[in-house]
C-alpha cells in the first residue's frame, strides 16, 4: 500500500461548507514541509491561507483556481520523503485525522502551528538540466512548452497553463489565474506584453495596458510602482455581450458570480427579511456638545477617539441598560422559541470593503473606554478590508452599529444582522438650523437609526435606547463621567 497522503479541505471555521480556491502558493513536485501554507482560499468570511499537515513532495492539487471546494473534499496529495506514489484513485481513498497525524497544536481557523509562515513559501524540486536543444542566445526570448495544470485534460492545456516568458538576464514571468483570464477575454498574447513586475512578472496593469492599446502597436511595460490595488480581487465577470435578455430584449453585457462575501451577505439578509419582524425608530442629534468635546482634546494635546468610537461607548452603555436589544432568538425543533440574553456585548462595527459588507465585533465592548473602543475598531476595519478578519470576528456580534454617514448619506432602515436583533445607523453630520434655548442657531446635526426585531421588545424599550445614546451625544461630558 502506498504512503501518499490525501489532505481533505478542512471545516475553515463557523460551520462552512464550501471555500473557493483563490490561489495555489506550491505546485506538484514540491517539498513542502509540516505547517507550510500550500493554498489560499476565500470563504464567506475571510481570506485564509490553509498549511499542510504533511511534509513529502506535492503529488496532486485537487482544484483549479477560480473553482468553489466543498469541506471535506480532497485538496492536495503529499507522497512523504521515500514512499512509493500512488495512483490518484488510490490517494482519494485515504483520510485523516488531522490534528493527530499533522502533529499540530494549533488549528487554522483549522490548521498550523506558530511560526508556520516562513518567509520561503515553496521549495521547489531541482529542475532538468537545460539540453543543447533549449541552448539560447542571450539576445532572444524563449517560450518554452508550457507546464499543464495537474488534472486537466491535455487537450485543454492551452487554457489552463501557467505560462512562463524567459527574459535575458531575468526570471521567468510567472502569470497569475486572474492576469491569464483577463488576457483570455480580451484576446491579449501574453508573449507579446513587457512585464513590468520584478524579474519581468507580467502584472494586471500590463494586461489592462495592453488591452488599451492602439491595434498593432504592442504595450510598453507600465514603470513599477507601489501597488495600491485591494488585496483581493473585486467579483469576476464574463463580458456575454452576445447574449440577449429575454424578458428585456437587450444584451446582457456581463454575468457575476454570487458566491463568497456577496453570498453570505445575502443569504443573511434575506433571512433576516423573512425572519424578522422588524421596526425602525429615528431621531435628529444635535452633535455639536460632541464634536466640541473632542475639538477640546484635541486642543490640550491629546490625540482624542474618532466620533464612532464616542458613540459606541454611548451604545454599550445603552445596552446595559436595555439589554433585550442584545440578545438573540432561538427556535427549537418543536418550534418553541426562546430569548437568549448574554452576559457582554460584542458590538458589530459594519465595514465595508472590496469584497462586500462584513461585520467584525469588537469583543467585550462594555469593558472598554473610548480610546480602547478607537483602537479595536481601526484594527477590526484594517484586517477586514485586508481579508483577514478571522471567522470568530466576523460571526460573534451581538448588536451592530453601522456608520454609514461615511457615504453621505442622512439615515437608512437598515436590516438586522441576523441573528442579532438591533442594529443602530449613524447618518452624517451637517450643519441644520436648531432650536437652542429659544432662538435659532446652526448646530451639527445628525440622525439615529434603530431597527429592531419586535419580537424581543415593544416600541417603548426601542425609543427609551435610542433616546439614550441621542442625549449622550448631545451631552457627552456629563454621561462619560458617569459611564
Amino acid at each position: 500500500m502506498s504512503d501518499t497522503k490525501v489532505f481533505l479541505l478542512p471545516d475553515l471555521g463557523e460551520g462552512l461548507t464550501e471555500a473557493e480556491l483563490v490561489n495555489w502558493l506550491v505546485a506538484v513536485g514540491d517539498e513542502i514541509r509540516v505547517d507550510q501554507p500550500i493554498a489560499e482560499v476565500e470563504t464567506a468570511k475571510s481570506m485564509v491561507e490553509v498549511p499542510s499537515p504533511y511534509a513529502g513532495t506535492v503529488a496532486e492539487l485537487h482544484g483549479r483556481p477560480g473553482e468553489t471546494l466543498d469541506v471535506g473534499k480532497p485538496l492536495i496529495s503529499v507522497t512523504p520523503a521515500g514512499a512509493t506514489p500512488q495512483k490518484p484513485a488510490e490517494a482519494a481513498a485515504e483520510t485523516y485525522r488531522e490534528e493527530e497525524k499533522a502533529g499540530s497544536g494549533n488549528v487554522l481557523i483549522g490548521y498550523g502551528t506558530p511560526g508556520g509562515h516562513g518567509a520561503t513559501r515553496r521549495t521547489r524540486a531541482p529542475k532538468r538540466a537545460a539540453t543543447a536543444a533549449t541552448a539560447v542566445s542571450s539576445t532572444e526570448a524563449v517560450v518554452p512548452e508550457p507546464d499543464v495544470v495537474p488534472g486537466t485534460d491535455p487537450a485543454e492545456a492551452p487554457e489552463l497553463t501557467l505560462l512562463r516568458t524567459r527574459v535575458p538576464g531575468k526570471l521567468g514571468a510567472v502569470i497569475s489565474p486572474l492576469v491569464r483570464r483577463m488576457a483570455r477575454e480580451h484576446g491579449v498574447d501574453l508573449r507579446s506584453v513587457n512585464g513590468s513586475g520584478e524579474s519581468g512578472l507580467i502584472m494586471r496593469r500590463d494586461v489592462e495596458a495592453a488591452i488599451h492599446a492602439p491595434a498593432g502597436e504592442t504595450a510598453e511595460a507600465v514603470p513599477a510602482e507601489p501597488s495600491t490595488a485591494p488585496l483581493v480581487e473585486p467579483p469576476r465577470t464574463t463580458s456575454v455581450s452576445e447574449d440577449t435578455d429575454a424578458r428585456t430584449g437587450l444584451g446582457i453585457s456581463s454575468r457575476t458570480p454570487v458566491k463568497g462575501v456577496r453570498k453570505a451577505v445575502a443569504a443573511t439578509m434575506a433571512r433576516s427579511r423573512s425572519e424578522i419582524p422588524e421596526a425602525t425608530v429615528w431621531v435628529d442629534v444635535d452633535a455639536t456638545g460632541l464634536l466640541e468635546l473632542r475639538d477640546g482634546l484635541k486642543a490640550g494635546g491629546a490625540q482624542p477617539p474618532g466620533l464612532l468610537a464616542f458613540i459606541a461607548r454611548f451604545v454599550t452603555a445603552g445596552l446595559k441598560k436595555y439589554p433585550e436589544l442584545n440578545t438573540r432568538i432561538e427556535t427549537a425543533s418543536d418550534g418553541s422559541q426562546e430569548i437568549i440574553g448574554f452576559d457582554g456585548i460584542n458590538l458589530g462595527i459594519a465595514a465595508q470593503t472590496d469584497r462586500g459588507l462584513v461585520v467584525p465585533s469588537v469583543r467585550a465592548a462594555e469593558k472598554l473606554t473610548a480610546r480602547e473602543l478607537d483602537a479595536e475598531i481601526r484594527r477590526l476595519t484594517d484586517v477586514a478590508r485586508q481579508g483577514k478578519a478571522t471567522p470568530a470576528e466576523l460571526g460573534s456580534g451581538t448588536f451592530t452599529l453601522n456608520n454609514y454617514g461615511v457615504f453621505g448619506v442622512d439615515g437608512s432602515a437598515a436590516i438586522i444582522n441576523h441573528p442579532e436583533v438591533a442594529i443602530l445607523g449613524v447618518g452624517r453630520i451637517i450643519d441644520k438650523p436648531w432650536v437652542v434655548n429659544g432662538e435659532l442657531a446652526v448646530r451639527k446635526v445628525t440622525e439615529l437609526t434603530l431597527t429592531f426585531d419586535h419580537r424581543v421588545c415593544d416600541g417603548g424599550t426601542a425609543a427609551g435606547f435610542l433616546r439614550f445614546v441621542a442625549d449622550a451625544i448631545e451631552n457627552p461630558s456629563g454621561l462619560l463621567a458617569e459611564i
